[in-house]
């Protein structure tokens, strides 16, 4: 876990969850293209899958091809500013831009089926 993850898990007063850099992650390619804002929500942690979904503009697309799968060492190549939240745990989502940050609690995430 980076210094950047606990000083985010500490802000917002939750026990880090941080991912292994071997686990993987569902990212939207658009997240290369310098498109705002980055989106980032959590799913319970499964077997080698961290949870986290990350996509960039204002739409979630429900396209079978829109995420990814990307092992989280290579995230800081597609998208460094997500990483210092990606220790918050199961049931967190977050919405940055420029100069914004929007990081909060979604209970939803953890019921099956929900995205």
């Amino acid at each position: 876990m980076t210094t950047d993850q606990r000083l985010i898990a500490n802000r917002f007063s939750v026990d880090p969850v941080p991912p292994c850099e071997g686990a993987e992650i569902g990212v939207a390619r658009n997240v290369r293209d310098d498109l705002w804002p980055v989106n980032g929500m959590r799913h319970p942690v499964t077997d080698g899958v961290a949870g986290w979904y990350i996509w960039a503009g204002e739409t979630l697309s429900n396209a079978s091809d829109f995420f990814v799968p990307l092992h989280v060492r290579h995230l800081r190549e597609w998208c460094p500013v997500v990483f210092p939240y990606l220790a918050l745990p199961p049931g967190w989502r977050f919405l940055l831009a420029p100069g914004y940050e929007d990081v909060w609690y979604d209970g939803d995430l953890l019921r099956p089926g929900i995205e």
